[in-house]
Order: C-alpha cells, then structure tokens, then sequence
C-alpha cells in the first residue's frame, strides 16, 4: 500500500522496474476524487481505498490485489522494463524503430524520415545496443511489450 502523492506511484514502479520485481500496488489517500483514482490506477496501481478503511475491507482489498496481480504483475513488469529500455533512444531511433515496426527497408526509411540509409542502419544500429536486443525482432517485440506499437 502506498499513500497517493504527487508522483509516489511512477516513482514505487520505476523503482521495481529497476530492481526487476513487481509488487501489486494499492494507492490510498483521504477523500481522493475520481480523477485521481483513475490516474493512479492508469499509473500501475491494481486498486484503490479512502483512507481510513475499516480492517474487513482492507482484507477484502489485498485479497483482491493479490488476485489480479497474480496475471497481470509479470505483463506489468515486462512492460514498465521494455519503457524504461525505450526512454534511452533518441527521437530518431524512436523513428527509426516505428519504421522497421512497420515492415519497412532501411532505403524507406531513410525517405521517409529525409535522411541517408546508411544513416538509418547506424540509428538502427544504436538503437539495438541501447535496447539490449541483438535483433531487429527483439527490438519490435520491446516496442510490444511497452505498448508503443499495435
């Protein structure tokens, strides 16, 4: 459980990002309005309660946490680790993925963003090494797992 502050929740989740761990998140604050709910669920937590809470509901509430992270916690993980992996390519690189995402060749590329291929094979290139992927397939499957690419 965590108290809903200003950026607590991105924050807890980088954190376990970074440590490669995921712990369901249940954000509670006092009187929280709808739009804060739906920002902290929007944010990765799996529920949330008004604060203070009568010892029943909170049971039901871990319970019910316990539950749904039990699917959607390592889906969760992979995607928060495949943002954090995006979030280290320049602009370019980013455009150079969407590219090869959509099936095209190094030569389309290259016209469609107005540079050289040769260009584009050295964005691609960087972009691999900052991934962490040695193929262009395990590039677009981070772009997946990170919901950038449908």
């Amino acid at each position: 459980m965590i108290h809903d502050e200003a950026g607590t929740i991105p924050d807890l989740i980088e954190k376990m990002a970074t440590d490669g761990e995921w712990y369901p998140i249940i954000a509670f604050c006092e009187e929280p309005s709808p739009r804060q709910i739906v920002q902290a669920v929007l944010d990765g937590a799996v529920d949330y309660v008004a604060w203070p809470i009568s010892a029943e509901d909170l049971n039901d509430t871990l319970a019910r946490a316990i539950d749904k992270s039990e699917g959607a916690g390592n889906t969760k993980l992979r995607e928060v680790m495949a943002r954090s992996r995006l979030d280290r390519l320049t602009k370019r690189e980013r455009e150079v993925l969407d590219g090869v995402a959509s099936g095209l060749s190094n030569r389309l590329i290259g016209e469609k963003l107005s540079i050289s291929p040769r260009t584009v094979e050295i964005h691609r290139a960087n972009m691999l090494n900052k991934l962490g992927a040695n193929h262009t397939s395990e590039a677009i499957r981070i772009a997946i797992e990170a919901a950038l690419v449908n």
